[in-house]
């Protein structure tokens, strides 16, 4: 059972930038990793993700600001996100996926206001 802890949230300005990080209690070598997110009273959407060949993938809303990235040998993914708007405000869960099996993190809080 892999185990997903999500870091890096919390309260910035419009325009302003954060760092996720996602760490897995194991190996992510074979693992495809994303990033949803949900705000209140709406679905969990996909925010970005990154294959186990390294290849992404961005919702039309965040392309060119955020960044997902993967290093396997910490087993952590992150996701740097700048320009942040008041619309990225929800919570952001970390999402780990191979074959059936599918892991999810607690989640953390972003909240984008001036």
């Amino acid at each position: 059972q892999v185990q997903l802890v999500e870091s890096g949230g919390g309260l910035v300005q419009p325009g302003g930038s954060l760092r996720l990080s996602c760490a897995a209690s194991g190996s992510i070598f074979s693992f495809a990793m994303g990033w949803y997110r949900q705000a209140p009273e709406s679905q969990r959407e996909l925010v970005a993700a990154t294959g186990s060949s390294g290849s992404t993938y961005y919702a039309d809303s965040v392309k060119g600001r955020f960044t997902i990235s993967r290093d396997n040998a910490k087993s952590t993914v992150y996701l740097q996100m700048n320009s942040l708007k008041p619309e990225d405000t929800a919570v952001y869960y970390c999402n780990s996926r191979i074959g059936p099996q599918e892991h999810w993190g607690q989640g953390t809080q972003v909240t984008v206001s001036s």
